[in-house]
């Protein structure tokens, strides 16, 4: 061996060979769990997008019979004042026959007590 050459020991550069292989078999395990994390995140994200255009769907279907409930009701509900408004006149009339009956009738036995009298008288 020449002076500026050294042996270094074989011990030495074997141990910090298996810690660098330590080293690379453990950033190989991290690696792998990192990708399993990303992968069980991934499963994640896909089924709240399903649920998320199931959870859509079903809100455009409740909105679209909404809409149609509303119609409907909007419909019933003015057919419904059209029938509050026959009854009030209709029962309104039915009070002015009511009426001009009673008073028909009071007439009608104001003149029979006078035909009455007047018969009685004439007889």
């Amino acid at each position: 061996p020449t002076p500026f050459t050294r042996k270094l020991p074989r011990a030495p550069m074997a141990q910090a060979g298996a810690t660098l292989q330590n080293y690379n078999n453990d950033l190989v395990r991290c690696i792998e769990e990192l990708r399993e994390k990303r992968e069980d995140l991934n499963r994640s994200v896909a089924q709240d997008e399903e649920e998320k255009a199931k959870i859509q769907n079903d809100l455009r279907i409740l909105t679209e019979r909404l809409a149609r409930i509303n119609d409907n009701l909007a419909r019933k509900v003015a057919s419904r004042n059209e029938y509050d408004k026959t009854i009030q006149e209709t029962e309104a009339a039915y009070a002015k026959i009511m009426e001009s009956s009673q008073t028909l009738l009071h007439v009608l036995k104001r003149e029979s007590v006078n035909l009455t009298k007047k018969r009685q008288a004439s007889s």
